[in-house]
């Protein structure tokens, strides 16, 4: 294939038909183009983007690209949820073992967090003993057989995205929404889910950061999702606040357990992480039909969740993928992992007024639980929790949130910085809707 008139064609706001994305999608991934040409033609498609026809051809080849999971003949759905990313997003690890307990199966294939973003698969790596990287045989009998698994995609799953999303980082080409899609449901599809949730976030600490352009990423992939056969809706959800009370990797793990235990003491402060579990478990009730109605699959997963049996399920998930569940229980006891836990106090009596995601999250990078490069090594046990959120009183002097440090200096810095994530005000403020949108 002649790649460069198809660069031009592109770059002169021409449509490319679906033969031509397929060749060259499939000679990119033989290494047959170069990652110049392809670095050329994805600033072409930045700047003149793709039309319906040439975003669905772009998923559909980056899919077929390598290995799809094939599932059995089951009764229970294939569905999966993904959220384009913040702060504290913990919902698929309780989500996950929710789901098989509503009667799913649940291939959950993750990522790893960049920059202030949090990744799922970093978050599971804090659990003693777990395995994020699973062949697909192994992946597709766990599901079949404890009804949900949150995992890597393997090296053989859509190698044309690992190839191209690793251009589009290097080369200023991250955010159009028809590559954005077409990474996203490239992914997804390659599960051959009957339904799929997405949580598009939007805010300070979202990639979208107005509510418009969240919409109209949301839009662009329900479109794209329902029309490659896969029922998919979206959330828009406020990015602005952290979601739950804790932020960083193992905090985030100890956190999910106590959303899933009804009896946990910590439960009672996660309204905002139980309801976007409980909001995503009904949307896929919903859309796979065992509910007529959102208001009976809410109440439907809100019960599951107070029965204990997710709690159970998670257990049983993490052994399947070969967690010691002793070592991974005691560390669940332990009121923190990190050597310094150091309180950040309020310099006066007030209601939170804000308290700013991107900025709790640039600490808990800089902490060293995140990454800035994909090489970055990652500290598990750092980050915040006992967040105060909008809305709650607070005392002068009372907790705004705590650091979990490798050392006391570390401790400090952050402790200065998260000062300037809360502002407090002499009155209350009525907390900002955290589902604002249902995209369908």
């Amino acid at each position: 294939m002649n790649f460069l008139p198809l660069i031009e064609s592109k770059r002169e706001g021409q449509s490319l038909a679906p033969d031509q994305i397929r060749a060259f999608i499939r000679q990119f991934t033989a290494g047959q183009i170069p990652d110049y040409q392809m670095a050329a033609m994805l600033m072409a498609i930045f700047f003149r983007g793709l039309d319906t026809a040439e975003t669905t051809a772009l998923t559909l080849a980056m899919r077929d690209s390598g290995d799809v999971l094939r599932f059995p003949k089951d009764r229970r759905p294939l569905v999966d949820k993904h959220s384009t990313g913040g702060i504290g997003d913990k919902v698929s690890l309780p989500l996950a073992p929710l789901l098989a307990c509503l009667g799913f199966r649940v291939p959950m294939i993750s990522g790893r967090g960049l920059g202030i973003t949090g990744g799922t698969l970093d978050k599971l790596d804090s659990i003693p003993g777990f395995q994020t990287l699973l062949p697909a045989d192994k992946i597709i009998a766990q599901v079949q057989r404890v009804g949900c698994v949150i995992c890597g995609q393997t090296d053989k799953m859509v190698p044309a995205d690992k190839k191209i999303y690793a251009l589009r980082d290097a080369s200023g080409t991250v955010p159009s929404i028809p590559l954005i899609t077409a990474s996203i449901l490239s992914k997804k599809l390659a599960e051959n889910l009957d339904a799929l949730i997405l949580d598009v976030k939007f805010g300070c600490a979202a990639f979208m950061q107005t509510r418009a352009d969240a919409r109209r990423l949301a839009r662009a992939m329900v479109a794209l999702g329902n029309r490659c056969g896969t029922h998919t809706r979206a959330l828009l959800t406020d990015m602005d606040t952290p979601l739950g009370r804790a932020a960083g990797n193992w905090l985030e793990v100890r956190e999910s357990v106590a959303c899933l235990d009804p009896l946990a003491p910590e439960a009672s402060g996660l309204a905002d992480l139980r309801t976007l579990v409980r909001e995503s478990a009904a949307q896929l009730l919903v859309q796979t039909r065992k509910s007529r109605s959102l208001a009976a699959a809410r109440k439907a997963a809100e019960e599951c969740l107070r029965s204990g049996a997710p709690r159970r399920k998670w257990d049983e998930m993490l052994a399947a993928q070969g967690a010691n569940l002793p070592a991974c229980n005691e560390k669940l006891r332990r009121d923190s992992t990190a050597p310094v836990v150091s309180p950040v106090t309020a310099p006066k009596a007030g209601f939170v007024s804000q308290c700013n995601a991107r900025i709790i999250g640039e600490v808990i990078r800089d902490l060293g639980g995140g990454r800035l490069t994909r090489e970055a090594s990652v500290n598990y046990d750092v980050g915040v929790d006992q967040l105060a959120k909008p809305g709650e009183r607070v005392a002068r002097g009372g907790v705004l949130c705590r650091v979990h440090a490798a050392d006391p200096a570390q401790a400090a810095a952050a402790a200065a910085r998260l000062q300037t994530a809360f502002h407090l005000s002499a009155k209350r403020v009525q907390p900002a809707p955290l589902v604002v949108e249902i995209i369908s």
